[in-house]
């Protein structure tokens, strides 16, 4: 999966879960995509490929890192808690669904539970 079709896959899998807003900045140009109010992805263009930056448990995030050579520490965010994700061979749609979905769960669970949304269900890939 390219860069392009990674940013497309998680754009339309992260627009689908409860109260998710979206927002556009520009200079430079990131894409954040919000639930109650606190980010849990963001997308931008690195020189040369795109990438999606998702929240991640710290200890799943070496993990991911150490078995996908596309999953590195967040770019401009926490390096403990954020990776991001290149596009590349070892990535599928399920995978970055997953991705998606572990993100929005670790925010919406930080979340006071009157800003809670209803529960996005089941995880799509178990």
């Amino acid at each position: 999966m390219d860069g392009q079709e990674l940013q497309k896959v998680a754009n339309e899998y992260a627009t689908g879960l409860p109260d998710v807003t979206f927002e556009h900045r520009v200079g430079p140009n990131w894409e954040l995509y919000k639930v109650g109010g606190k980010v849990f992805m963001l997308m931008t263009d690195l020189p040369g490929h795109p990438v999606v930056i998702l929240k991640a448990d710290p200890d799943e995030a070496v993990g991911l890192r150490e078995r996908y050579a596309e999953i590195t520490a967040g770019y401009h965010m926490d390096k403990k808690h954020w990776i991001a994700a290149a596009g590349g061979s070892s990535l599928d749609e399920n995978l970055v669904r997953e991705l998606v979905t572990d993100s929005y769960r670790l925010v919406v669970d930080k979340l006071p539970k009157s800003r809670r949304p209803v529960d996005p269900g089941p995880d799509p890939v178990a």
